[in-house]
């Protein structure tokens, strides 16, 4: 049966393809698996593939629904979702390696796919990822240096997140993105890193209680050139964290979220890269 299916020059027409969908469909059923694997591998590769054949297909066996996952152009964005919602780790695996597989399915695999998973997706450069999508694939990374360089080599990602990265990758990747922000204006990254800006003071919360008594304070001993290395280790170690977070930032051009989560994660390398820039 699909030895007549592919026979011929001329396509299928709708009332053939029919045909052909209702009959391999029943007959697969009874295929044992080497042969459903068989069939899945020469329908994949076809732009005429009936269409329910190709559902099946991929709903089956990861053995039998791979090159269907992975190649099938006649496979659509419904089965696709149906899929990413409802099967197991390694149809999603094959769903990442679509030449062009859409955001509404990348969405569905960045929230049920493990990182290894994730690490597939960001390495398929026709793959589309929405905001939100690229946004969790950063947080996650930043605790899971396995997806580092998979993310800092996205050709894609905005330059506000690929930003968040800085602190937690290490030095080759820094400079990297260091490349990265050297081929942007000066405008268009001060426009990126001003919507980052804005995402960690979101999501780090409210400024804290003492915030304009500490900011106040560090300006009047910035006009009086205080703020040294000594007073600044001093505020740390009498408590005055806000104070010695504002002369932090201030010194380094970094915002204050920015120092302040640093600071509470005991991150040495970041600490030391921004005091450096100071």
């Amino acid at each position: 049966m699909t030895n007549l299916f592919f026979a011929g020059e001329e396509p299928h027409t709708p009332a053939g393809l029919d045909l052909f969908d209702n009959v391999l469909c029943q007959l697969s059923v009874e295929m044992e698996e080497a042969v459903r694997i068989e069939l899945a591998e020469r329908v994949a590769g076809s732009a005429q593939a009936p269409r329910r054949l190709l559902s099946d297909l991929a709903s089956d066996n990861i053995a039998v629904a791979a090159p269907i996952l992975a190649r099938s152009a006649g496979l659509s964005v419904e089965d696709q979702l149906r899929i990413a919602q409802t099967k197991g780790e390694a149809h999603l695996r094959a769903l990442s390696q679509r030449q062009g597989v859409s955001a509404p399915v990348t969405d569905e695999i960045v929230k049920r796919g493990t990182d290894e998973t994730l690490n597939v997706l960001l390495r398929n450069p026709s793959a589309a990822l929405s905001r939100q999508a690229q946004e969790t694939i950063v947080d996650r990374a930043q605790g899971n240096p396995a997806l580092h360089e998979a993310v800092i080599d996205r050709h894609n990602l905005p330059i506000d997140l690929l930003n968040e990265m800085y602190f937690v990758v290490e030095a080759r990747l820094r400079d990297q993105i260091l490349e990265k922000n050297n081929s942007l204006s000066a405008a268009d990254l001060e426009a990126a890193l001003s919507v980052g800006r804005k995402t960690v003071a979101a999501r780090d919360g409210a400024l804290p209680g003492d915030y304009v008594e500490a900011e106040t304070a560090i300006r009047a001993m910035k006009r009086r050139g205080q703020i040294t290395p000594q007073a600044l280790s001093g505020m740390l170690r009498g408590g005055e964290t806000t104070r010695f977070l504002v002369a932090l930032a201030e010194l380094a051009g970094v915002d204050f979220h920015t120092a302040r989560r640093i600071l509470e994660r005991k991150e040495l390398d970041a600490l030391a890269i921004i005091c450096k820039a100071a």
